[in-house]
């Protein structure tokens, strides 16, 4: 073949290869830009890049340059986390836990990832979620699509737990042990112990299921607080939560539960399946623990009259008696007990060893707290927070209870808090334009409650409130309990043991002490990982409110664009006296594209 004489150039050949690199960059990028922009190849490169990003943050060195950028207002927003995280608990995490111990459920216990072992991304919701059913209507129906989870349905739908019906997951309002309702089964209850009149108010539902039991006390006035682990269900916790009643996901297994102690008046176990004499009656002690003196022990199911469990039942009874417990009734396959309402039965000369725990033990102390097999003193307060000695409900929530009389200047404290709330949600409702009081807010947080204010203030809006109290303020937990109130101990710089999505309304005050090491300016944690995790159990359309100093509310405002909340700020109430400032934010409610399911 001939070669074409081509004139020879006036340019050199350095300058052509270089002329020919920048128009061959210049046109690759432009079919680059036409192959993302016109082609599905785009969208799962746009997708896994998505992913890379999100796996990317689990570089310490990366989250950190993620969290400075977020922090200065330079990240215009924190990345979707894939879609099979919808559910995503950090602390709860089967595939992380399973690896561990199962002594003692030990595996189903809290296990939280490190901060830098956590990806930085906003968790999405499920394909098809819709605005929650409002109270009270979700006590009986949820939308099916809101938690798409068949398996309670399938394996309980005939003992009366839930059922799907069309759109909707309904509730008919049964349990394992009570499957003609729990209706039935509270009445008859009633039968031996007080539920209606007010001498009941706070109850711990343990292995509560769907959570129907602590769902139809609410009509009785007493104030359930349901848990169960993560488990095989896999949603029991989330469906009740989803349905407006109190729950968290919590395991009894090694540690003390998060509570102080004497808090219930009421604990409940329906085929919970607790073996409360294992361990030489270690989780009767903790049931000890947790029982207000006076108050009642009610278990229903195994081993309670129930076959090829008599040495189980025999035992649970000597563990009982061995207490001192006064045994109320034995009622087919339920058992009801009392607790004394001193401490006048000393537990010597009994098989099981028991002892009173050292006077150094501070049986309210429960944050991490490996589990002890002794039996927890009441000596301190003098039987004045018995059942029976304590206010009547509704008395007991604005009464200074003994546990505020124990701190410096308690009873004023206490007294000058309840006003303070009372004023401050006042304002709220008439200067802030928020949904409080209206059936879109059911499910309220206190993530830094003090004595239960802000919830007492709001006792007449159709809501309930989780109060969480930082372990290092634990004092004040059992005050709570005492006012007829419920919450748990909480430590910030760790994910919060609930599912995505079951919050409508979260309140903070100085936010910014919940990060920071007690009496420094120096922060144990950061609060760009603190609002990631608000947002994750925000509801979509969800409120937050948060009061603190000016520089901290501009610092969460800025982080708040990123987690995409629409922001206000406002003025404290003319009362106020210090320098505050309150910002209202509300979550929008977006998806995933389609492209990344």
């Amino acid at each position: 073949m001939g070669h074409l004489n081509l004139p020879p150039s006036k340019r050199n050949v350095r300058q052509w290869r270089l002329l020919d690199l920048v128009s061959a960059a210049f046109f690759g990028a432009v079919f680059v830009f036409f192959l993302l922009v016109f082609t599905p190849l785009g969208d799962s490169l746009a997708a896994s890049g998505r992913q890379a990003l999100v796996h990317s943050t689990g570089d310490p060195r990366q989250r950190q340059k993620l969290v400075a950028l977020v922090e200065s207002g330079h990240q215009q927003t924190i990345e979707a986390c894939p879609s099979e995280a919808v559910d995503h608990m950090p602390c709860e995490d089967p595939r992380r836990n399973s690896q561990l111990s199962r002594e003692m459920n030990f595996y189903r216990e809290r296990q939280c990832p490190l901060p830098e072992e956590t990806p930085l991304c906003s968790i999405p919701p499920p394909a098809g979620y819709r605005i929650p059913v409002q109270w009270p209507d979700s006590l009986h129906k949820i939308w099916h699509s809101n938690m798409p989870h068949n398996k309670i349905a399938d394996r309980k739908g005939h003992q009366g737990w839930m059922k799907e019906d069309g759109p909707y997951f309904v509730f008919p309002g049964g349990g394992t042990m009570f499957p003609d309702g729990a209706i039935q089964y509270i009445e008859k209850l009633g039968q031996y112990i007080p539920i209606s009149g007010g001498v009941l108010r706070t109850a711990l539902d343990m292995g509560c299921g769907v959570a129907s039991f602590g769902g139809y006390l609410l009509k009785e006035d007493i104030l359930t607080l349901s848990f169960a682990p993560r488990d095989s269900h896999k949603s029991q916790i989330q469906f009740a939560l989803e349905r407006g009643i109190p729950a968290f996901v919590l395991m009894l297994g090694t540690r003390r539960l998060p509570f102080p102690a004497h808090s219930f008046d009421l604990m409940h176990c329906s085929r919970c399946l607790i073996p409360f004499t294992a361990y030489n009656g270690t989780y009767f002690m903790e049931v000890d623990r947790l029982l207000r003196p006076g108050g009642y022990f009610v278990v229903s199911g195994p081993p309670v009259q129930w076959p090829k469990q008599d040495k189980e039942w025999a035992d649970l009874q000597a563990l009982a008696r061995a207490l001192c417990y006064e045994l109320i009734v034995v009622d087919g396959n339920t058992v009801i007990w009392k607790k004394p309402s001193t401490d006048s039965c000393v537990p010597i000369q009994n098989e099981f060893g028991l002892e009173f725990c050292d006077d150094s033990d501070d049986p309210s102390y429960a944050w991490y707290f490996k589990l002890k097999n002794c039996v927890s003193k009441m000596a301190s307060l003098k039987g004045k927070h018995a059942v029976g000695s304590i206010p009547n409900w509704p008395d007991r929530l604005t009464k200074p209870p003994s546990r505020a009389k124990l701190m410096k200047n308690g009873n004023e404290v206490f007294e000058a808090d309840t006003r303070r709330w009372a004023r401050r949600v006042a304002y709220y409702k008439k200067s802030l334009n928020l949904k409080m009081g209206t059936p879109a807010v059911r499910n309220v947080m206190d993530m830094n409650a003090l004595f239960g204010g802000l919830a007492a203030a709001l006792l007449s809006d159709p809501v309930w409130v989780m109060n969480v109290v930082p372990p290092r303020k634990s004092s004040t937990l059992g005050v709570i309990y005492d006012r007829g109130l419920i919450g748990v101990y909480h430590d910030w710089c760790e994910p919060f043991s609930t599912y995505p999505r079951t919050y409508d309304f979260i309140h903070v005050a100085n936010i910014d002490s919940l990060i920071r090491h007690a009496g420094s300016s120096k922060n144990r944690c950061n609060l760009v990982d603190l609002m990631v995790e608000m947002d994750r159990i925000l509801r979509p359309e969800g409120t937050v409110l948060v009061r603190d100093s000016p520089e901290v509310v501009d610092k969460v405002a800025r982080i708040a664009r990123v987690v995409r909340w629409r922001t206000t700020i406002h003025e404290p109430e003319p009362e106020s006296t210090g320098r505050e400032k309150i910002l209202v934010a509300t979550k929008i409610l977006w998806k995933l594209p389609s492209a990344s399911h």
